[in-house]
């Protein structure tokens, strides 16, 4: 990697054993908090950004010295690649490394949705036990319902399989290639899709032809006694839209990990639903999941470094404007 020691930017904490692996090579430095003026600031005078947060769109305006970035995960809308790539800057995620973590987050929200746990545990600490008694009525079973997934790679495949053979669901999968399904989930157009399943599951990308999928339109499609889970990127759902369905009581409820804007700001008014359980976009993060991406992402960092090709180059045509 040269005389000179390699600087790299962690922009949230990863597992010790990662960053060991780093301190070994290059010099660690972490940003106090994940602010984007922060990163700005933090950034500049480093050659790699470890991220499992939103980077600026002008980072590396602000940056000149980054030679990679490197996502502690697989959402790569957390970085402005094509700003990346004019600057010849790699950058690689690690796809499927927190599947299995994602996955049982959205086993865990069925069953807190449809066994109704937040509201029975709010009525049993603020009234009464024979109030939280009643709301256990209105609970479900998740054997015999349907599951709708909406982008079944690595998460939705494993929820297929824990949904389909563990809880006995009937699963629907809907993906751009529908010959590609996993057994455990049946092809499905996505409106119909939509319209016959009583979880809805977001667990795609986002791209130009997911951005607000989940619209005015598509959501009045949902059984009203459905529940909507976004694992996805916050931007497939259209937000307004769903606070006005979940006003309205137009569906039963949601639980959403990502947002159209990556924060929650103080005040949001999805903050004032009672039909809403709300997550700050950690459904991939368990202590098994992280120590595996900890390690991945400082060795597809200090692949970067050294002037190899990561193993998940995400602009691979950043190669040829090396060149």
């Amino acid at each position: 990697m040269g005389s000179a020691l390699k600087r790299v930017l962690l922009t949230d904490t990863i597992a010790p054993a990662g960053e060991d692996a780093l301190r070994r090579e290059v010099e660690v430095v972490k940003a106090p908090d994940s602010d984007v003026a922060t990163l700005r600031k933090w950034a500049h005078d480093v050659d790699g950004v470890l991220t499992r947060s939103k980077l600026p769109d002008d980072l590396f305006e602000a940056a000149p010295r980054v030679r990679g970035v490197v996502v502690h995960g697989t959402g790569t809308d957390l970085v402005p690649v094509a700003a990346a790539t004019a600057r010849g800057v790699m950058v690689a995620n690690l796809p499927g490394v927190n599947a299995q973590s994602a996955a049982e987050y959205c086993a865990m929200a069925m069953l807190m949705l449809s066994r109704k746990i937040v509201s029975i545990t709010s009525t049993l600490r603020s009234r009464t036990w024979d109030e939280a008694r009643v709301l256990g009525g209105g609970a479900r079973e998740l054997a015999g319902m349907t599951l709708g997934i909406v982008g079944v790679g690595e998460i939705g495949g494993r929820l297929a399989k824990i949904a389909r053979n563990g809880f006995g669901m009937k699963v629907l999968g809907h993906q751009r290639r529908l010959d590609r399904l996993p057994a455990e989930a049946s092809p499905s157009p996505l409106r119909e899709l939509i319209q016959s399943s009583d979880f809805v599951v977001l667990a795609c990308p986002l791209t130009p032809q997911t951005r607000y999928l989940m619209n005015r339109e598509t959501l009045a499609l949902m059984k009203p006694a459905a529940w909507l889970i976004n694992v996805g990127r916050g931007p497939v759902v259209q937000e307004e839209a769903l606070i006005e369905a979940l006003k309205g009581k137009r569906i039963a409820g949601a639980m959403l990990d990502v947002y159209e804007h990556y924060r929650l700001e103080p005040g949001h008014p999805l903050f004032s639903l009672d039909n809403v359980i709300l997550t700050p976009h950690l459904a991939a993060v368990t202590q098994e999941s992280r120590a595996r991406a900890g390690v991945a992402a400082a060795d597809e960092m200090l692949r970067i470094l050294r002037g190899d090709r990561p193993r998940n180059l995400v602009n691979p045509e950043v190669l040829n404007e090396n060149r």
